[in-house]
C-alpha cells in the first residue's frame, strides 16, 4: 500500500491537541482543534463530533497496546476532564438538563459559540460515548474500576440519556447542513446504547442498562428504514433533497464495526451485502463528475466525496472520505478471511461482479480459488482508494480537508484533524487490526420494523462496443437506478473484458426498463441507435443482458 509516513499522521493528530500540541493555537488541555485555519475557513474550534472519532483512534492505540505510553494516558485523561467541563457549558442549545450536549461546537477555551450554526447536532454525544466507553471497559479490565466509575461514568451517563431521550428527534447531518434524520447519527447512536448498556451492567447500572438496551432497540428497528433497495444504498438523510448517496453511510459503517458481527446486514457490517452494494453506488457516483477520476477503469480506486451534489468549496473530493471507502473493504476483508467464505446474494452481485463479471450467486469458501481471487481482487480494491489520497498527499504527509478535483491540490481547511484520524485508522484496518467488540453479534429486528423492503433483481448489462482510446461506455435508462436517462451522472461501465463492456445494477423486481448505452469522451454523448433497448425484469434472483452496440 502506497502512503505517506504512518508517524508524519499521528504527529500531526498529536500536534492539533492543547495544551502541548504545536498547532494546538491556545487549546485548554486535552481540547482537540478541528484545524488551525483561521480563515477560509475558520476552523479554530473544537467540535464534539471530531474531538470524539480523534479520540477513540488515541483510545484505540492505548488499550489496544500501540502505544502505552505515561503521556498518552495523561492526555486522554485530559480529554476527559475537558469533556466534562463542556458537557455543563451553558450553549444556543441549552443547559446540560435542556439540550446543550446537542451543541456541536465550542471555542477551543471551553466557552460557548454563540453565533448561528446547524445545531443540534445528536451525534456528538454518542461518539463522545463510545471513546470513553471504550477506555472505562479497559480499565475495568486493568483494575480500575474506582476511576472508571467516579471520572467517566457521570460523563458517559449525560450523553447516554440524551440519546435514549432524544435518538428519534430530528438533527443536523455530520456535515451540518441538512436538518432531518440522519443514518450516521442514527447508527452511532444505536452503537453507544448498546455499549452504554453493557457498561452500566458492569459497574452496577442494572436500571439504566435495561432502558438503554429498550431505546438501543427502537433505533435498530428505525435504522432499516433507511435502505433504497434499488439501486442498492443507504439513504443518508431522510430530508434534504438530495439523491441521498453520501460519504455519510460509509463513515457510520467503519464506525460502527463489529468484529464478531459478521457479515450482518441488521448493523450494516462492512461486508454485509447491503453494505458493499451502497459503497458500490458511493463510490460510483463520483467515476464521472471529477475531472481527476477520468481514464480510471470502472473497478479501480477513485477519488470521492461527501456526496455527488456538493458545492462547499469546489465541491472537492476529501482525503477522509476517500480513506473511509478503503477501509470499510480493509474491515470486510479482515471478516472474510476469519469466517473463512465469502456470500454473494443478489443485492451484493453488482460489487463482486466489478471484479469477475462471470461470477454468480452463492457461498464460495476458502478453499476454493474464487475466494482467493475475490481477497486479492477486494485488497486491490481498496489500495487503489488509498494510493488515490497518497498521490495527492504533500511529501510531508500533510493533510487538509479537500483536494481538488481537477488537480488534486490541497484544499480548504490546513492539518484537518479528522484527516488525520481517518489515516490512522484505514492504515489499522490495513494491517488486520480491530478495534473491541462492542456487541452487534446476533442482534434482530422485529417484523414490524419499517422497512424500504420492495424486491429487486440484480442485473448484469453487457454491451459488445468498440472503442477508441480515450472513449467510455455508459449505461442509463427510464428508472432511478438507471439514472433517470441522465447523461451527466450515468453508469460507467468496465471494460474489463473489453471489446465486451459490463455493469450490474439492483433494479425494481418485475418492472418494464428501458435503457440504452451512451459513449462519452471528454463531455461529448454518443447515443446509440434507436429504439430504446426494452426488458422485463424477473420477480427475483438475478438476470443477465447480452447486447451489440447499435451504430
Amino acid at each position: 500500500m502506497t502512503s505517506p509516513s504512518h508517524s508524519s499522521h499521528r504527529t500531526g493528530l498529536l500536534a492539533n491537541i492543547g495544551p502541548l500540541g504545536s498547532m494546538s493555537s491556545g487549546a485548554y488541555p486535552g481540547v482537540v482543534i478541528a484545524s488551525p485555519s483561521t480563515t477560509n475557513p475558520d476552523y479554530l474550534y473544537t467540535w464534539i463530533r471530531d474531538s470524539s472519532l480523534v479520540f477513540k483512534v488515541l483510545i484505540d492505540q492505548y488499550t489496544l497496546g500501540q502505544d502505552t505510553s505515561d503521556s498518552l494516558r495523561s492526555l486522554i485523561d485530559m480529554f476527559v476532564q475537558a469533556e466534562a467541563t463542556i458537557q455543563q457549558v451553558p450553549n444556543p442549545s441549552g443547559t446540560v438538563s435542556t439540550g446543550g450536549l446537542g451543541e456541536p461546537k465550542f471555542y477551543v477555551n471551553e466557552t460557548a459559540f454563540t453565533g448561528p450554526w446547524g445545531r443540534p447536532q445528536r451525534d456528538g454525544p454518542a461518539l463522545r460515548s463510545t471513546a470513553m466507553i471504550t477506555y472505562g471497559n479497559w480499565l475495568i479490565a486493568n483494575g480500575n474500576t474506582s476511576y472508571a466509575v467516579d471520572s467517566l461514568w457521570p460523563v458517559i451517563q449525560l450523553d447516554l440519556d440524551y440519546v435514549a431521550d432524544n435518538w428519534n428527534e430530528t438533527t443536523f447531518d455530520l456535515w451540518e447542513e441538512v436538518n432531518s434524520s440522519s443514518y450516521f447519527t442514527s447508527a452511532v447512536q444505536h452503537r453507544a446504547l448498546r455499549q452504554g448498556a453493557a457498561f452500566a451492567i458492569a459497574i452496577g447500572q442494572t436500571s439504566l442498562a435495561s432502558q438503554y438496551t429498550t431505546q438501543a432497540e427502537n433505533v435498530l428497528c428505525f435504522l432499516q428504514s433507511y435502505w433504497t433497495p434499488s439501486p442498492g444504498f443507504m439513504t443518508a438523510n431522510t430530508g434534504g433533497g438530495r439523491s441521498g448517496i453520501d460519504a455519510n453511510t460509509v463513515l457510520a459503517s467503519i464506525h460502527t464495526f463489529d468484529v464478531d458481527a459478521g457479515c450482518d446486514a441488521t448493523t450494516f457490517q462492512p461486508c454485509s451485502d447491503i453494505a458493499l452494494s451502497n459503497l458500490k453506488v458511493y463510490a460510483d457516483s463520483f467515476r464521472y463528475i471529477y475531472s481527476l477520476n477520468a481514464g480510471i477503469p470502472a473497478n479501480a480506486g477513485v477519488a470521492t466525496g461527501r456526496y455527488p451534489e456538493d458545492t462547499y468549496y469546489g465541491g472537492n473530493p476529501w482525503y477522509l472520505t476517500t480513506f473511509a471507502v478503503a477501509e470499510q473493504l480493509y474491515d470486510a476483508l479482515i471478516v472474510w478471511n476469519k469466517q473463512g467464505y465469502i456470500d454473494v446474494t443478489s443485492v451484493s452481485l453488482g460489487f463482486f461482479q466489478q471484479f469477475d463479471t462471470s461470477l454468480s450467486l452463492g457461498t464460495y469458501s476458502s478453499s476454493s480459488s474464487t475466494f482467493g481471487a475475490l481477497i486479492s481482487a477486494v485488497k486491490t480494491f481498496a489500495d487503489g482508494f488509498v494510493a488515490i489520497g497518497a498521490k495527492y498527499t504533500p511529501s510531508g504527509g500533510e493533510l487538509s480537508e479537500e483536494y481538488n478535483r481537477d488537480d488534486g491540490t490541497p484544499e480548504s481547511a490546513i492539518d484537518l484533524t479528522w484527516s488525520y484520524a481517518s489515516a490512522l485508522t484505514v492504515f489499522m484496518a490495513h494491517a488486520g487490526q480491530t478495534s473491541a467488540s462492542w456487541g452487534a453479534a446476533g442482534l434482530t429486528v422485529s417484523s414490524a420494523c419499517a422497512t424500504s423492503a420492495a424486491p429487486t433483481v440484480s442485473v448484469e448489462f453487457n454491451v459488445n462496443a468498440t472503442t477508441v482510446l480515450g472513449e467510455s461506455i455508459y449505461l442509463t435508462g427510464s428508472v432511478s437506478a438507471l439514472t433517470d436517462w441522465s447523461t451527466s451522472s450515468p453508469i460507467l461501465m468496465s471494460s474489463a473484458n473489453y471489446p465486451i463492456w459490463s455493469t450490474t445494477v439492483n433494479l425494481p423486481a418485475s418492472t418494464e426498463i428501458q435503457y440504452k448505452y451512451i459513449n462519452l469522451q471528454n463531455g461529448d454523448v454518443t447515443w446509440e441507435a434507436d429504439p430504446n433497448n426494452e426488458f422485463m425484469t424477473g420477480a427475483s434472483g438475478a438476470q443477465t443482458l447480452n447486447d451489440v452496440w447499435r451504430s
